[in-house]
């Protein structure tokens, strides 16, 4: 048998309450379900700061996942934050210096959500900070429908990665996001766009693998999904 790609998956993080009475991580299920389905061993991640070289050397790729909460607008260089932004230092902190990483050794890395918001800001990009105060007729970002079903259609760019490897001008993809990209930095290529122009994917040709998609395609939803997991892996062989 041969070795199975080891994937990285960062951890959401929670204070004392609700599973636990002390602070604990989470991570859903079909994150790591979609990493082995694709061929991969997930490997899930403490934020331990003092950890993030020994992680680099033994990933073989990294998925950053999303989660309720927001990256600081700090960091892409806006002065106020909207009323909405949520926080979680220590989290962003960790994905930030894990992400670079990875980067610096061109290992595959796939942002979902808003891990692709964060890589779209490392990669100098920046964001909008609540979509319905700055997109006008803006679609529900947060469908209002469960997220295991399609809330809207994106367009795929041709020319990118994304078209080859899904193979189609267009997804049906879910949608919990109330931020998306904005700006986007030297060298970083559009893959994707809902109806309302809001983008929805980004990925950057300078590396051998580097994708990130506003959606959560560890659903299966489209087609498409599966074989976003499945290019990865390979690219993590």
């Amino acid at each position: 048998m041969s070795k199975l790609p080891i994937i990285g998956i960062t951890l959401d993080s929670e204070e004392a309450g609700g599973y636990s009475k002390f602070p604990w991580y989470a991570l859903r299920q079909n994150y790591a379900g979609a990493v082995i389905e694709a061929g991969g061993l997930p490997l899930p991640l403490p934020h331990a700061m003092n950890r993030v070289e020994a992680y680099l050397d033994r990933m073989d790729g990294l998925v950053i996942t999303g989660g309720a909460f927001d990256v600081d607008p700090a960091m892409f260089g806006d002065t106020e934050t909207h009323p909405s932004v949520t926080l979680k230092e220590g989290r962003t902190d960790f994905e930030a210096a894990v992400t670079r990483g990875m980067l610096e050794r061109d290992k595959p890395v796939l942002g979902i959500c808003g891990g692709q918001q964060l890589l779209n800001v490392l990669l100098g990009g920046t964001l909008i900070q609540h979509i319905p105060d700055e997109v006008e007729d803006a679609l529900a970002h947060e469908q209002p429908n469960p997220r295991d079903e399609p809330g809207h259609p994106v367009s795929v760019a041709r020319g990118t990665l994304l078209h080859d490897i899904v193979g189609a001008e267009e997804m049906s993809v879910n949608s919990a996001h109330h931020q998306a990209a904005k700006g986007i930095g030297d060298g970083v290529a559009v893959n994707s766009k809902a109806p309302d122009g809001v983008i929805e994917g980004i990925e950057d040709p300078r590396y051998s693998f580097c994708l990130g998609v506003q959606w959560h395609p560890e659903f299966h939803i489209d087609p498409g999904d599966a074989k976003i997991f499945q290019s990865f892996i390979r690219a993590a062989a």
